[in-house]
């Protein structure tokens, strides 16, 4: 399966990715590396305050402007904050597409983040601080990165703290932008039926303009902390939640395949996953299980998450020890293996097949590796993965396991 990334980078640095598919939808976005690990002590949540009001107005533009630009021709735009990146995304017509280039250009590189507007959003996000502490499924993830990256850049929630977020103003958003949206760390990325010509013009006219700029990379890696079993008091929840994790491989470890698919094996989508067949299907102790593997760009992070009745959780901690044992000690065989490869590039095919979550990729994959790989190239570096690949993953990683508890 041969394909094609356009790839052109403009004189100050900022890298532009297309693909060419043939469709009447055409998506686009814009993948900064800024997150919230690369907030200081006392702006905690300014990065994701910062992607709420880059809609609130530029210099040229209100925020209801900013917001109807492109919905009324069909289309939507859209942003979400993660611990490293910042993406706005836009989905529109392909008669449309200058429109939208046109329309993210200014909104990262003109918003004027109105101090009125700026505190209006605070009650925005005020509500979906609540949201989420109404959500102890979600709330635990995070409470656990507290705690695996504790005292590190990594170690504070993305939504951050009422309090803090309180404390924020126009000042402190323009200094992130300042320190952290520079043009190296840019990557323009577009998915749709677009010609390479259009596509440098549109790019050039809207992004070629904005000076160069730099940042040095002062994200420090996260120490290493001591193994943790934390149980927290939830006395008004019908179920108990456990998440157990550790320490994994940063983005460009060549080991992160093998520990993707000694993932999926574990808990990953299929209702065939060990994890899933030995709690659910075999004992009937939840209705979910998960393993899921984050990779960043200098460390990452494994979780094992179930939630089961109070009366319940000794019993699936050891059919969860069982299961890790097996992995850790049973190569797999020729056929296990080949099952296994076959699900994990299946399910990669399909989901290459959602064009907007494909975009999201390839601009990521530019941001991190500087190139993106063809699917020809993940299903050679997946068939290359053997048995003792997958066992020593396991046997590098599982017996680390911290776990946290809302019991």
């Amino acid at each position: 399966m041969k394909e094609d990334f356009y790839i052109h980078t403009l004189p100050n640095g900022i890298r532009c990715v297309l693909k060419q598919v043939r469709s009447a939808v055409c998506y686009c976005s814009m993948t900064i590396g800024a997150g919230s690990r690369d907030e200081l002590a006392g702006e905690y949540g300014a990065a994701h305050l910062l992607e709420h009001t880059l809609f609130k107005g530029t210099e040229r533009r209100k925020a209801y402007q900013v917001n109807c630009r492109l919905e009324n021709l069909g289309g939507e735009i859209n942003a979400f904050t993660t611990k490293e990146e910042t993406v706005v995304h836009a989905t529109v017509m392909k008669g449309d597409f200058g429109k939208a280039v046109e329309l993210i250009g200014d909104i990262i590189f003109h918003s004027k983040f109105p101090e009125v507007e700026v505190e209006k959003e605070k009650e925005v996000i005020y509500d979906e601080i609540n949201m989420y502490k109404d959500s102890p499924e979600e709330r635990i993830y995070d409470d656990f990165e507290d705690l695996i990256f504790a005292g590190s850049q990594l170690g504070h929630n993305i939504l951050g703290r009422k309090r803090t977020i309180s404390k924020l103003h126009s000042e402190q958003i323009r200094s992130f932008v300042e320190r952290n949206y520079t043009t190296d760390r840019m990557v323009f990325a577009t998915i749709g039926n677009i010609s390479p010509s259009a596509f440098t013009k549109a790019v050039e006219k809207y992004f070629g303009a904005e000076s160069a700029t730099t940042k040095a990379n002062d994200r420090v890696v996260p120490e290493l902390v001591e193994r943790f079993d934390k149980v927290v008091s939830h006395p008004s929840h019908h179920q108990v939640r456990c998440i157990l994790g550790t320490r994994a491989y940063p983005l460009e470890d060549k080991r992160r395949l093998a520990l993707i698919l000694m993932t999926n094996i574990l808990g990953g989508p299929s209702a065939a996953s060990r994890l899933n067949v030995a709690l659910r299907e075999r004992n009937a102790l939840t209705y979910c299980v998960e393993a899921l593997y984050t990779p960043l760009s200098d460390c990452g992070m494994l979780t094992i998450y179930f939630s089961c009745d109070k009366d319940k959780v000794e019993q699936c901690r050891e059919v969860i020890d069982k299961e890790l044992q097996r992995i850790m000690e049973q190569p797999l065989t020729p056929r296990q293996l080949s099952i296994a490869k076959k699900q994990f590039i299946g399910q990669f095919t399909i989901s290459a097949e959602n064009n907007e979550a494909y975009m999201l990729g390839v601009g990521k994959s530019l941001l991190v590796y500087g190139a993106v790989d063809s699917l020809d190239e993940i299903y050679r570096k997946v068939a290359e993965i053997t048995p003792e690949d997958i066992m020593a993953v396991a046997q590098d990683i599982l017996p680390t396991l911290s776990s946290l508890t809302y019991k």
